[in-house]
């Protein structure tokens, strides 16, 4: 007996349900996929050993008649089932994530070349993370890489992680100094762990040293994403050294012309161009020479780097792009602005006399120590910034400080006390440098004695908004915010301090507000956990409100705007860079507010913060508005001004010791901080003048708006929308007898009690969100975003939850004989007025094999598609309509009721009748297989390695799955 032959795509029957072939099969060995089913449901048969036959897609039953809605929910669910998508972007069908229009640009650009490398540089907030997740996840679906490594700093990796897994399906590993003794005890004789880890997730500055940098180039994975990438490079070699170790590991990374590389930072030039240089010759040695100047040079650089403003995206896809019509338009709800608000407080008497007996102390100090060496005097000086900064901060940052002994102390000359004492007093915009920088710092030297100890214990007796007029100007702004709606985060400069403001709070904003602080103490998963349970305490109540205390292990890399919508500086940074940091952690894409709230407190009267504010933070602000973007400045030119505000208060503790009046010396110390903020205003400028010719120069031309157009509206035609997946799940689980209620929040959010449901969907449910949630009736939440907790669910195409109400729905569709509800029929006849003719609207599955090049050879694919056509009249002499007007038909509503009996002999009519339509149907999946085709050519059009042998083949017969029929309204209702 001849066994018989299939091809990829072909349908058979075996062990009593239908299978898709795929094309690892082989004559003695099929590889099959269920229909409709996932890559997770793929088994072998063997043909010799069991029996597989020719399935042909049965009609469906005309006595099984549906209702107007049964055609949009069927549809539904098939493209919910979709994990292998017939268009270009392979991973799309896949991901949980619906991207952003403008989100596919970096996508486009790393398809047309052979070796993806790239700068992206979007400003913060617009969803860098998002972009190189979907340039990752299709390479990795189009076998073009095999391996991920991500590498960021410690306190973003497991958020790193859990994007890659809950948006992408990455499963990552994390190397960490934490976790690195228990990998490599599961590691074989002489393997590495990067060889059994495919994906990872690693800390940048754990895998520099040289220890393990060796071993990670050698088993590097073949794409490499560079979170905060500026932090990576070395300007001069003024560099730190932790700038230049992680320049070296990145260099050795980048020789690899076959590693793809994608570089991530929304600060590429960091205010110095050499900074900017350096990055690009990592993407691309010429990039780093090349003039930019130059038509050759722009062109070569818009090949790699993509770089846009709020303002660029906002509004995307409309006819300022140069599109004909607005249809594929979309608008992202980025906040309007940040509306500023700068509120002062002045110390009480108590506190004021604590401050000049400290400023006297620490001016002493210094004074001392100069004519005692070097060391002595770096030593001094650190000392006097940090008991300085304490003392502005909060009484108990004071009081610790004034207790602890100075880091610097320790130094063995200069040049270590320099590094000592730097780090913990003053504020680097390198976001890597954050942690662990948060504890306050001491002040003590060896010869402190009591004179320290009597200062701490007054700075102790101040806590409280008696003494402590700071905190209950805090308190008052707090509670206005809370009146407004709005939930704030206060940020802090130092871990005593934000424990004492959270404290001080709690129990004096009322009893619907909850108060939470986070610091890093905590590792950066409890800090997510801290977060999310203050905001789940809240639940549905629209008048409950939340504040979080924090310190500056939170300004980077974590996302708040879910939870919060207002910033409070209560302590002023020393870098501006800080406090835009901080206020887009709420400020980014998806805060439901228009306009997010920024309040920053000042102290007026003790000698540094107005100066701060100033020339700092004012002209920092000044800048963002008139460019849209933030221009960095240079750690050492904000050092200069503050280190001159610092000079000058400590020679004005030293006259008032003396008991000497304003003098010389003192103009001149004035006259020094004007001198340093002039040169800093010049510079900033001139960086700003850089930055204003790079965003014109180097603006994003490379991917036009037309093509970015015509792939979104073939995505969406193919998968469907987000809000096409909520509105499947509502209907579906309320016509299943499911008790859904909404969120009171207005998010779109709602929970459903599912245990009244069919028996069939509650044991599809019960092993992704538990067997007691079901059964028991406890409401289950559906979530708009995509990152939810166990028992909750994701309204989006790929969460279980989703999948099983789309499983569901399908395959009680198919099986006209399935006991219970069934919310989606494959035929329907509909009496309508939105026709004027009988017109007949089918559902149809197409399969296709997909031949598709790469640089590591071709790869076999079978995807699928479903469409809707739509014809006039009897199939025999069928008047085709457009796909528009196909679609359409899903909208229209039924007028009359219709006869059961009279509607059962017409479908069996038009179902008698549709082999006429055969030829029709074939003649269009072939039309579908060339616009896929050219779909894929054009997506790859830069590398013609890439496209020949490209090959899309429409697999026959096409499986009719809904057949729905809609007849005008008669006149009188005559049947």
């Amino acid at each position: 007996m001849t066994t018989p032959t299939y091809s990829a795509g072909s349908l058979v029957t075996a062990r009593g349900r239908d299978w898709v072939v795929l094309p690892d099969s082989a004559p003695d060995m099929l590889v099959l996929r269920p229909l409709g089913g996932a890559d997770d449901d793929i088994a072998a048969v063997f043909p010799a050993l069991e029996p597989v036959e020719d399935a042909r897609f049965a009609a469906p039953d005309p006595s099984d008649l549906g209702d107007a809605k049964t055609a949009g929910l069927l549809r539904s669910a098939l493209r919910i089932g979709f994990r292998s998508g017939a268009g270009p972007f392979r991973s799309l069908a896949g991901i949980a994530v619906e991207p952003r229009a403008y989100q596919l640009v970096p996508l486009l650009m790393a398809l047309r070349q052979k070796t993806v490398r790239m700068l992206i540089s979007d400003d913060v907030g617009i969803g860098k993370t998002v972009e190189a997740g979907l340039i990752a996840s299709e390479l990795l679906a189009q076998g073009e890489a095999k391996g991920l490594a991500v590498l960021c700093s410690p306190a973003l990796a497991e958020q790193w992680q859990e994007e890659l897994r809950t948006k992408f399906g990455i499963d990552a590993e994390l190397v960490l100094a934490s976790t690195v003794s228990r990998l490599e005890r599961g590691l074989d004789l002489g393997q590495s762990l990067f060889d059994k880890h495919p994906h990872v997730v690693v800390s940048t500055d754990f895998i520099k040293s040289t220890r393990h940098r060796d071993d990670f180039v050698r088993h590097c994975p073949d794409l490499v994403i560079v979170d905060e990438a500026h932090t990576c490079v070395a300007a001069d070699d003024n560099a730190s050294t932790q700038n230049q170790l992680r320049y070296e590991l990145l260099s050795r990374i980048a020789e690899d012309a076959e590693r793809h590389l994608l570089l991530v930072t929304a600060t590429p030039h960091s205010g110095k161009e050499s900074a900017f240089r350096n990055l690009l010759g990592l993407v691309k040695p010429e990039l780093a020479t090349v003039d930019l100047d130059s038509k050759a040079g722009r062109e070569l650089l818009a090949q790699h780097f993509v770089q846009r403003k709020r303002a660029d995206v906002r509004k995307y896809l409309t006819k300022e792009d140069g599109l004909a019509d607005d249809r594929l338009a979309e608008q992202t709800a980025f906040p309007s602005d940040r509306q500023f608000k700068d509120e002062t407080y002045q110390l009480s008497p108590a506190y004021r006399a604590l401050l000049d007996d400290a400023i006297a102390y620490a001016s002493e100090r210094v004074e001392a120590a100069g004519s005692q060496g070097k060391r002595e005097a770096r030593i001094a000086w650190w000392s006097a910034i940090a008991l300085l900064r304490s003392l502005v901060s909060s009484p108990r940052a004071a009081s610790q400080t004034l207790r602890t002994r100075s880091a610097a102390a320790s130094a063995a000359d200069a040049k270590e006390a320099d590094n000592l004492g730097a780090p913990l007093t003053q504020d680097s915009s390198d976001g890597d440098a954050l942690e662990g920088l948060d504890v306050a710092p001491g002040a003590q030297t060896e010869d402190a004695g009591a004179r320290l100890a009597e200062l701490a214990d007054r700075a102790a007796e101040l806590e409280g908004s008696g003494g402590d007029l700071k905190l209950k100007a805090l308190i008052k702004h707090v509670k206005a915010l809370l009146a407004d709606g709005y939930n704030p985060i206060v940020f802090c400069r130092y871990i005593p301090t934000a424990e004492y403001v959270a404290e001080q709070l709690d129990g004096k904003l009322g009893k619907k507000t909850d108060v939470g602080y986070v610091t890093g103490t905590l590792s950066p998963q409890q800090r997510i956990q801290h977060i999310e349970e203050l905001a789940r305490k809240a639940g549905d109540d629209p008048a409950a409100r939340r504040v979080l205390v924090a310190t500056d292990c939170l300004s980077e890399g974590v996302n708040l705007q879910h939870h919060f919508d207002a910033v409070i500086h209560y302590d002023l940074a020393w870098n501006p860079t800080r406090h835009d940091q901080r206020e887009g952690r709420v400020d980014r894409y998806g805060q439901k507010r228009d306009q997010v709230r920024i309040i920053t407190l000042y102290g007026s009267d003790n000698g540094i913060d107005g100066k701060v504010l100033d020339v700092l933070i004012t002209k920092h602000r000044q800048i963002r508005k008139d460019l849209g973007v933030s221009v960095s400045v240079p750690d050492e030119m904000s050092t200069g001004v503050t280190d001159a505000i610092v000079e000058w208060l400590l020679m004005r503790g030293q006259q008032a010791q003396h008991g000497q009046q304003e003098g010389l010396f003192e103009v001149d110390a004035l006259g020094a901080i004007d001198a340093r903020a002039k040169q800093l205003e010049k510079d900033w400028n001139s960086a700003a003048e850089r930055e204003t010719t790079s965003q014109a120069k180097f603006a994003q031309r490379r991917i036009h708006p037309e093509e970015v157009a015509r792939e979104v509206a073939a995505i969406r035609d193919t998968l469907g929308s987000a809000g096409e997946v909520c509105d499947f799940v509502r209907h579906s689980l309320a016509a299943l007898s499911g008790v859904l209620r909404d969120s009171r929040d207005g998010s779109g959010d709602f929970t459903a009690d599912v245990s009244g449901t069919p028996a069939g969907l509650r044991d599809a449910l019960a092993p992704v969100i538990g067997g007691d949630i079901v059964e028991t009736g406890k409401p289950v939440p559906f979530r708009t975003t995509s990152a939810v907790a166990r028992g909750e669910a994701a309204l989006v195409r790929t969460d279980p939850v989703v999948g099983a109400v789309a499983g569901h729905v399908l395959n009680a569709a198919l099986d006209a004989h399935a006991d219970g509800t069934r919310p989606a029929r494959r035929c329907g006849v509909i009496r309508t007025t939105d026709v004027t003719t009988r017109t007949t609207l089918l559902l149809v599955r197409y399969r296709f094999h997909l031949t598709l090049p790469s640089r590591n050879g071709e790869k076999q694919l079978v995807a699928e598609d479903a469409r809707l056509l739509a014809f006039e009249g009897a199939p025999a002499n069928a008047v085709w309509l457009t796909q528009g007007a196909a679609v359409r038909m899903l909208d229209a509503q039924a007028t009359e009721n219709t006869d059961p009996a009279f509607g059962e002999r017409t479908m069996q009519r038009v179902l008698d009748q549709l082999p006429s339509v055969d030829t029709h149907l074939e003649a269009y999946g072939d039309e579908l297989a060339d616009e896929l085709r050219e779909s894929h050519r054009r997506v790859r059009t830069a590398s013609r390695e890439i496209v020949r042998g490209l090959r899309v083949t429409a697999q026959k017969p096409a499986d009719v799955l809904g057949v729905y029929v809609y007849l005008p309204v008669l006149s009188g209702g005559a049947a």
